[in-house]
């Protein structure tokens, strides 16, 4: 199974630190956040990658190269300077991810979740992985019951891990959209599944959600 990592972010809530820094090059404990993330994904097996890229991507580029540093061969899908939002940037990259199922990972969460207990064929269209509602995004995002993933409370909020059927953007023009919208009209119909992961993940959206993750670190 291939993988994407989406970096395309402007990661404006991160300013000044974006600025000059993409979200994901952001370091905790010296490491950063894409460089622990790809090894994650490679001790998983996952070692054909495809990381999107716009707002300060040749930083991203210069950075990883060709991922032999890493042990993993990486593809981009540069989206220009504005970035194509999350469901235009996988359906961008739809070419480099081929006919099969494929993971996408948000660049800037910081989790220990297991990606070998993805799973690698879908009866749907999609497999999310869901976690506790963290206190800066209490109402959630979606709900779950019996292995499918529901628009019915109690809502969990979506970890920014899934894995996808290349069909989930069937008549989906190459053009900026979200992802969220999407994966509703499809949760409507059935066609989504799910998880509920319950170990460490952050969403590291902020400069302070850095600087607390850095703290627990040392």
């Amino acid at each position: 199974m291939k993988a994407m990592i989406l970096a395309a972010g402007r990661g404006t809530r991160m300013r000044p630190l974006t600025d000059v820094t993409p979200k994901p090059l952001l370091t905790v404990r010296g490491t950063p956040l894409l460089d622990r993330l790809i090894g994650q994904l490679a001790g998983a097996g996952f070692t054909d990658i495809v990381i999107n890229v716009a707002h300060l991507g040749e930083n991203i580029r210069a950075h990883l190269g060709t991922g032999a540093r890493l042990s993993v061969h990486i593809s981009y899908s540069d989206e220009g300077p504005a970035g194509l939002e999350t469901g235009g940037g996988i359906r961008r990259a739809l070419p480099l991810l081929g006919c099969d199922p494929f993971l996408v990972v948000n660049g800037d969460i910081y989790t220990d979740y297991d990606f070998t207990r993805l799973p690698t064929s879908l009866a749907g269209l999609a497999h999310l992985v869901l976690v506790d509602n963290p206190k800066h995004h209490p109402q959630g995002d979606f709900g779950l019951r019996d292995g499918q993933v529901t628009d019915i409370a109690p809502r969990f909020t979506f970890a920014g891990i899934g894995v996808y059927q290349p069909a989930l953007f069937a008549g989906m023009a190459e053009d900026r959209f979200p992802l969220a919208p999407l994966l509703r009209r499809m949760i409507a119909r059935g066609l989504i599944g799910g998880e509920h992961y319950r170990g460490l993940w952050t969403d590291v959206g902020t400069p302070e959600r850095l600087a607390a993750l850095n703290a627990e670190a040392r």
